[in-house]
């Protein structure tokens, strides 16, 4: 029987990563510069820090790399407050594992300031009864460090919770931990869906799907 979920949020319950993304070029656009194409392959794989510092050398745009980064932190963070929505079928399935008396907790990378304010905005904060951020664990999701300290909280092991996660290498490291995983479709997500359909115990690619999944633990 599953005691616990553990939900990632972006991609999983928040409709978020498209701001991921395009972040760069969106923030380029609003100063009047117009992106190179592709821009966000290459800043794909930067830090914040170092994105902002490749678009103030690169577009040579005659700030500091901190007014870059300050810009971007400041589109990102009107993102979560004004604008994001949750994905279809987000705030039933958070109902339906409520009704189901098991507890919930969510695990993100994101920073939580956004997080809880997306989700207070979309009425879906109530639910979570803790939020585990990367940067307050001190620890990527390449570690199941997250993980097992929300496993913790619920007092669950990890053989009866659930982790709904819709990136590779997040599903491998919670499942190689012992966690029941459940492997979520994003059009903006992994890149490599058939690792993830692979990977992760189950696999869904839409969030009604769910709640018929999480029965078969129950019948």
């Amino acid at each position: 029987m599953i005691k616990g979920v553990i939900f990632d949020i972006d991609g999983v319950l928040l409709d978020s990563l498209e701001i991921w993304d395009d972040l760069g070029a969106r923030y380029l656009k609003s100063i009047g510069v117009e992106p190179e194409e592709g821009l966000n392959v290459i800043l794909f794989s930067m830090s914040m820090e170092q994105g902002a510092s490749y678009l103030n050398e690169h577009y040579n745009l005659q700030k500091s790399d901190a007014e870059v980064h300050m810009g971007l932190s400041q589109m990102l963070e009107d993102f979560y407050f004004n604008e994001v929505l949750p994905k279809p079928g987000a705030k039933e399935l958070l109902e339906f594992v409520k009704a189901k008396g098991i507890k919930i907790t969510a695990a993100t990378s994101s920073p939580r300031r956004h997080i809880e304010k997306a989700l207070e905005r979309n009425g879906m904060l109530r639910f979570f009864e803790k939020i585990f951020t990367n940067s307050e664990v001190g620890a990527s999701k390449h570690s199941p460090e997250i993980y097992n300290r929300a496993a913790a909280f619920l007092g669950t092991k990890p053989s009866d919770t659930l982790v709904f996660e819709d990136s590779l290498y997040a599903l491998k490291t919670a499942g190689n931990a012992g966690f029941n995983t459940v492997g979520v479709y994003d059009l903006k997500g992994e890149k490599d869906q058939e690792g993830v359909k692979n990977t992760g115990d189950h696999y869904v690619m839409e969030l009604n799907e769910c709640p018929a999944l999480i029965e078969q633990f129950y019948s």
